[in-house]
């Protein structure tokens, strides 16, 4: 029993820094874009190019999540968070979330591992987007 609490404690204080720990973004970061179309109009709603669509803003627990996609027709050609949680796991998986995106051309998108709240957050404000563009 003597030996029982230290080990206990000392477990506790090991486990510690481990819960406490945010890993950080990394040092290698990727700025995922789409290419600009060839032809860029004045984005008037008569030309079938570069309609803008501004989602509405979704709460989650971390903070806001806004997107603001373009379409090119029914393509997704670039995707921009207007607001976004303020934290080093959501900074590194906006990149990660938008690539997949441009790639997928839909809300149907892998959750970010570390990231879970904000990716559902944008994958909400995403499919809100093309439910307006629809």
């Amino acid at each position: 029993m003597k030996r029982a609490i230290p080990v206990v404690v000392l477990s506790i204080a090991g486990l510690v820094p481990v819960w406490l720990y945010q890993p950080s973004a990394g040092s290698s970061t990727v700025q995922a874009t789409a290419p600009a179309p060839s032809s860029t109009s004045s984005g008037s709603a008569g030309s079938s190019g570069g309609n803008v669509v501004t989602s509405s803003t979704i709460t989650t627990e971390k903070g806001p999540v806004q997107l603001q996609v373009t379409f090119d027709g029914t393509k997704i050609t670039a995707v921009k968070m207007l607001q976004q949680p303020d934290h080093p796991q959501t900074e590194a998986a906006v990149p990660k979330l938008v690539a997949e995106t441009l790639q997928a051309q839909s809300a149907d998108i892998d959750t970010v591992s570390g990231a879970t709240i904000t990716s559902e957050g944008y994958k909400e404000s995403l499919q809100a987007a093309i439910d307006a563009k629809g």
